[in-house]
């Protein structure tokens, strides 16, 4: 039985889907198609999945809600894993526990209407639970594995096994599971009690700032490149420790490449006007590099993943 067989006959027809345009399930809406793309909602099919793959010896790629990641133009070779859904519930009082293919704003939605405190302020965060993990997302100077107990991993041979949050490795944009290359099925976040009202209104406060801050309204990936660190860094005098300020003060607010123009709202967003290649968009961000080196001699550091690039 090939490959193609073996994933219909493992996880459904409607699960599996060949040549799959990948462009419509990334925030950037750019890139070509999966050879495979594989749909799945519960994290343990990840590891079968893995597993078939493995034995045709066929790669495989796991892809979340889409943000934070550019697909090459070329598409993505082999079996590409989309955790989609899912479910959150309360382990305990001080617990809830989502999968990964739960969005950020969906797991704050139900911990808001549930009176539970802890995640409100991350109200607007792109992407998925998975995601968010494997990049530990950050947003005002939090990162989210401040929050997180405890996280249920798939290794690239297939076995599952849960590690707490204080072995995650969490660092800035970082988790462990980029080195390791296990796949993220759940995650444990601690929570209290609170006041569903007040709740909701940090959320739509959370929500507000990032509207007024950044431009959602055009297709992106969020931040591309991470801030400067002050450990191997040197920013000039009167200029903020930022990716933005850098970009911005370069003079590249509005740079185009074809169809990706750096946004006018926050210099560390590149937004798809509309038909841009993940060519053009890539061209810009090593744009955005070259010149911010040139003029002030600092390397900024890409924060997005590349999926399907050589």
């Amino acid at each position: 039985m090939d490959l193609d067989a073996q994933l219909r006959a493992a996880f459904g027809v409607e699960h599996v889907a060949r040549h799959a345009p990948l462009a419509p399930l990334t925030t950037f809406k750019a890139g070509g198609a999966a050879d495979w793309l594989l749909t799945l909602d519960r994290g343990g099919d990840v590891a079968r999945a893995l597993a078939l793959a493995r034995e045709a010896g066929v790669p495989a790629t796991v892809l979340g809600g889409g943000s934070n990641v550019l697909v090459a133009d070329g598409g993505v070779r082999g079996v590409v894993i989309r955790l989609h859904g899912g479910g959150v519930r309360q382990r305990d009082p001080d617990h809830v526990r989502a999968d990964a293919g739960v969005t950020i704003n969906g797991l704050v939605r139900w911990t808001v209407s549930h009176g539970l405190a802890g995640l409100e302020a991350w109200a607007g965060t792109p992407g998925t639970v998975g995601g968010a993990i494997h990049g530990n997302a950050h947003f005002q100077g939090r990162n989210i594995g401040e929050i997180v107990e405890r996280v249920t991993l798939v290794t690239p041979t297939g076995a599952i096994h849960d590690l707490p949050a204080q072995e995650m490795e969490f660092g800035y944009d970082s988790s462990r599971v980029q080195r390791t290359r296990e796949v993220v099925i759940a995650a444990d976040f601690r929570v209290s009690p609170g006041d569903p009202a007040a709740l909701r209104a940090t959320a739509r406060q959370s929500l507000a700032f990032r509207k007024r801050t950044q431009p959602l309204a055009s297709p992106s990936a969020g931040c591309i490149f991470q801030n400067p660190d002050p450990a191997r860094d040197r920013v000039p005098d009167g200029i903020p420790w930022s990716a933005g300020a850098l970009v911005d003060r370069a003079g590249l607010k509005g740079a185009r490449e074809g169809g990706a123009r750096v946004s006018d709202t926050h210099a560390n967003f590149i937004v798809n006007e509309g038909g841009a290649t993940a060519a053009d968009i890539r061209a810009l961000v090593q744009r955005c590099q070259r010149e911010v080196y040139q003029r002030f001699g600092v390397q900024l550091r890409e924060e997005i993943v590349y999926l399907g690039f050589e």
